[in-house]
């Protein structure tokens, strides 16, 4: 009887080693092809951009190739990455046809996005604000003005919301890309650029020239990101949201903070501090 306990028990822990190398999802398809793409938007700093090599780099690609190497070892093999640039309209469908494996960069994380991905633990918050350059003295008053903003991005429907609330009589000009719309304010075509306020602080650090700039205090909208995967991906987005986890008990995520905003302000705001309470989940 004690050699059938015994045997019993054996079998028990062999099927689940062999189970927890079956492997399901995205897990499967890294482990199968030793690949993990990464999608990025090109002109999101500090979040994601590029350097002057073309190497895409920021704040959200730091804790996206934490979440390669989390990769690797859940899965036992070596991992290369491939990143794939992605734009504001395409970029959920990029996961959808599997171009990429998990998005980072700057998305707000919504219910109506949850309907085609799903999302990780929240990795920063900000919110809508304004930029324009330094002297210009329109800030708080657009009335006739014009305010460049991304198109397919809830800045814009914050944006147009505030605007309605407000009757205050601006036009809104789309664009492709906050790149763009950068170009756009800096050669006068438009008066005031509208986006997150992390990622305005980003285009003004990555200037070269941040003071000649004036980025707004005030926020009008609520904007926390997260990094997006598949939906009903749970295997691939625990292992993110491990990553993200031990980010916030370690401390290592002040590092990452401070590496990409430490030129802009010595200080944090007081909902970063926030969420990494929030979101230390213990192991």
């Amino acid at each position: 009887m004690k050699l059938m306990v015994t045997a019993l028990i054996s079998a028990v822990l062999l099927a689940g080693t062999a189970n927890a190398q079956d492997f399901t999802g995205t897990l499967a398809q890294i482990k199968q092809t030793g690949v993990i793409k990464i999608g990025y938007r090109q002109a999101l700093p500090p979040m994601s951009f590029v350097d002057k090599e073309g190497k895409p780099i920021g704040y959200s690609m730091d804790i996206c190739e934490q979440i390669a190497n989390k990769t690797r070892s859940t899965i036992g093999r070596d991992v290369k990455i491939q990143y794939v640039p992605v734009t504001a309209e395409d970029r959920f469908k990029a996961l959808v046809d599997n171009r990429i494996d998990i998005l980072c960069g700057a998305t707000t994380r919504t219910l109506s996005r949850e309907e085609i991905v799903d999302f990780t633990q929240l990795t920063f918050v900000t919110g809508g604000s304004f930029m324009t350059l330094k002297g210009n003295r329109i800030v708080n008053n657009f009335g006739g003005k014009k305010i460049g903003v991304v198109k397919e991005t809830t800045t814009l429907a914050s944006l147009k919301q505030l605007l309605a609330e407000t009757g205050t009589d601006a036009k809104i000009v789309l664009f492709d890309d906050t790149d763009d719309a950068f170009k756009a304010m800096l050669e006068g075509k438009i008066d005031a650029l509208s986006a997150d306020q992390v990622v305005l602080i980003g285009l003004a650090l990555a200037s070269g020239s941040p003071k000649q700039f004036t980025v707004l205090s005030e926020l009008f909208s609520f904007e926390p990101f997260a990094l997006a995967v598949r939906r009903n991906d749970a295997d691939f987005r625990l292992v993110a949201d491990r990553v993200i986890s031990e980010l916030y008990r370690n401390g290592q995520i002040l590092e990452i903070y401070d590496k990409w905003f430490g030129g802009f302000s010595s200080g944090r705001t007081t909902a970063f501090e926030a969420l990494i309470k929030l979101n230390a989940i213990p192991e």
